[in-house]
């Protein structure tokens, strides 16, 4: 490896500023990402053939600077060295440098970030990676000051000319362990799991959980919602209460802290404490979707009133500030307002005390409120001390009294806050993030049955299905000013299919199935590897980066492989195609021991595991009170069952020979073994016992 100009890193403040008149080839872009950086004086690429073909010809190195909108430190770098004449002039001189939104592009940002993470153990954002004109990354890191990034420059175009043979080594070294690495994935044991290697999968886990303040000990902390479902199907699927118990810990610590916006309603990217007080405050929408689901789901395993507020609250947020007029979802807010991480967000004593009057000791108790500010430099992030519940009891109010005290001092400070210079937004539509944030609004809709929730769900699909998705089962990534971009993505693919697929389950409207169908025999077509069990991120229809990913392990967001498997596994029951499960109940077991010993890094594998393990369950029902009937059954929440239902002839393969003229008739079968036909609720309800 490369060691002798790995730089120790610090911070600087920012310098020169260049003329928002001149503007570098970013601005022909719709990222609002590479937006940010069209007017540096770095003669910046977007990602493709002509930057590439630049560095072949010119025989320069290639510069791949990786970031996204809502990222605090790209904006650091940006400031204190992309918008510095002099640093730029040296980038020009010696590098072809191209600019990746990584939101965008994440299969490009895949392939340098392991990269990175090979060479120097450590990996994030911004994401700066040098690459041979082929592509082949030789070097790199994450956030460089100034003074580092300008030495760090030179040496590599120096090394470049006087000692070729030297990078070019490095790049075949990082090629190599890269491939290794990948080649490793594909040589999983397969293997079954039973009861007992769940519960030693579980309880591997648990050695991490923070008892005091939910979630995994250290800081900082994420939510990870894919664990949190991981954990929840698990100790419902085995009536595990101390499993159960941790969740809600979970859940009630962080809806309690400043990592949710107590005044908007959301969650911010994550905390950078152990007590979930203080976030990084940029919102995601792939975070909230997820907890919006999460929440949910939880609410109706436990009933618990604070996450229906949490649900309610987060749904105004995306519905306020991330929502278009199609009804489409917007990526990001930014952490930053007027150049400070958090600005738009935090209050002092004193600008609470004028804007909330009498309410100020009550609510100022409430929300941890100090006169010398619970944060930095004499401001406060709020973090309720209770939830409403338990604090009104301490206090011998009535809670319903205290909920409206609360309701009026939040709006008030709504609307206080609104009319501070607001984050950035990044208004970029990505189909994979829409898709998660449409399978909240139908989980939400699941919970509470507010019809708000289905209606905006619809709306998103009839958005995702005009404008996303093409007349032959393929997506677009991107979206935005009218304009449809970049193939889509396998997590694109997995997410878009399973919210359709939830979309049918509620609506029984058999288009969205059909269209689920349509893109799965896409991927099959297009991602499929036959070598693995997996599936390709990018597809063979795209131009070929330096390696071909698969995205196997589950992050922050579900890996698109989990999600694929899931969703085959469904569609084989609605089109009766054992091939589909066959190969998702392989994919599944392939995975089986990563389960086992690293449940944490592969939670929704380790939830299909439960459910493919347990009872499964598909209750069809046809006939003229198909509707009510359905009503009836879903209303139970039952585990693990998968419901089809149509009042009148269907040719979904599911319903063949199961139409009675004139009767309503319901069909339970259990792991493909099916029951006599009911046509009372009654007793279907005994069949699924």
């Amino acid at each position: 490896m490369l060691i002798s100009f790995i730089l120790l890193l610090s911070f600087t403040t920012c310098t020169t500023k260049m003329s928002d008149t001149n503007s570098n080839r970013l601005i022909h872009e719709t990222s609002p990402y590479l937006l940010q950086h069209a007017h540096n004086p770095v003669d910046w690429y977007p990602w493709g053939a002509e930057a590439l073909e630049k560095a072949k010809n010119e025989d320069k190195l290639l510069l791949i600077s990786i970031g996204y909108s809502a990222c605090h430190w790209c904006h650091v770098m940006e400031h204190e060295s992309f918008e510095d004449s002099v640093v730029a002039k040296i980038m020009n001189d010696n590098f072809v440098c191209i600019k990746v939104d990584r939101e965008e592009r994440p299969d490009i940002d895949q392939v340098y970030m392991d990269a990175v993470q090979l060479m120097t153990g450590r990996g994030g954002w911004p994401l700066n990676c040098f690459a041979l004109p082929d592509g082949s990354p030789v070097y790199g890191g994450t956030y460089f000051r100034k003074t580092d990034w300008i030495s760090l420059l030179k040496q590599l175009a120096k090394l470049y000319q006087s000692d070729r043979t030297k990078l070019i080594q490095q790049a075949n070294a990082v090629h190599d362990g890269v491939m290794k690495q990948e080649k490793a994935q594909d040589r999983y044991e397969k293997t079954d799991i039973t009861h007992e290697e769940f519960k030693i999968s579980i309880s591997k886990m648990a050695e991490g959980f923070d008892s005091v303040n939910g979630g995994f000990n250290g800081a900082p902390k994420f939510p990870m919602p894919s664990v949190l479902e991981y954990l929840l199907e698990y100790s419902l699927a085995n009536a595990d209460t101390t499993i159960l118990q941790h969740l809600q810990l979970s859940l009630n610590k962080m809806a309690m802290g400043g990592i949710y916006d107590h005044v908007g309603g959301g969650f911010s990217r994550y905390s950078t404490d152990e007590e979930w007080h203080i976030p990084h405050f940029e919102k995601m929408l792939y975070d909230n979707s997820q907890l919006v689901s999460i929440y949910s789901k939880a609410y109706t395993a436990t009933k618990n009133e604070h996450y229906k507020r949490v649900v309610y609250e987060t749904l105004q947020f995306i519905q306020r500030e991330l929502t278009s007029d199609e009804g489409a979802f917007y990526a990001s807010l930014d952490a930053d307002s007027e150049g400070e991480e958090g600005k738009f967000y935090a209050w002092t004593a004193k600008e609470l005390k004028e804007h909330l009057g009498n309410n100020y000791p009550l609510i100022a108790e409430f929300y941890s409120v100090t006169a010398a500010g619970n944060w930095e430099n004499g401001v406060n992030v709020l973090k309720s001390v209770a939830n409403a519940e338990q604090f009104s009891m301490d206090k011998k109010l009535l809670l319903n009294d205290f909920l409206g005290i609360l309701e009026t001092s939040d709006n008030q400070l709504l609307s206080a806050r609104s009319k501070r210079i607001r984050p950035g937004l990044d208004d970029k539509i990505l189909s994979s993030w829409n898709a998660l944030m449409l399978k909240a609004y139908l989980d939400a809709y699941q919970a509470f049955e507010t019809k708000t929730f289905l209606d905006a769900a619809l709306k998103n699909g009839r958005f995702i299905q005009g404008n996303m998705l093409k007349s032959n089962g393929s997506l677009y990534r991107s979206y935005k000013n009218g304009e449809s971009k970049i193939n889509g993505f396998l997590d694109d693919y997995s997410f878009t299919i399973s919210a359709f697929i939830e979309l049918y389950q509620l609506t029984f409207d058999e288009e969205w199935l059909v269209l689920a169908k349509k893109m799965t025999d896409h991927v099959l077509m297009n991602f499929e590897d036959s070598e693995s069990d997996f599936f390709f991120y990018t597809s063979k229809e795209d131009a070929p980066l330096a390696q071909r990913k698969k995205e196997i392990s589950d992050n922050v967001i579900p890996s698109s492989n989990s999600s694929m498997a899931e969703n085959l596994f469904l569609l084989s029951n609605y089109f009766s195609e054992p091939s589909y499960a066959d190969k998702a109940i392989q994919m599944a077991n392939t995975m089986a021991f990563e389960v086992q010993n690293h449940g944490r890094f592969y939670s929704n594998w380790g939830r299909l595991l439960v459910e493919f393990n347990s009872p499964h369950k598909e209750v069809v029902i046809t006939g003229p009170d198909a509707v009510r009937f359905l009503h009836e059954l879903q209303g139970l929440h039952a585990f693990n069952v998968l419901y089809a239902m149509s009042e009148q002839e269907s040719q979904l393969p599911i319903f063949e020979g199961r139409f009675v003229k004139g009767k309503t008739m319901i069909y339970v079968c259990e792991n493909q073994s099916c029951k006599l036909p009911v046509s009372t609720v009654a007793e279907a309800l005994k069949l699924m016992q």
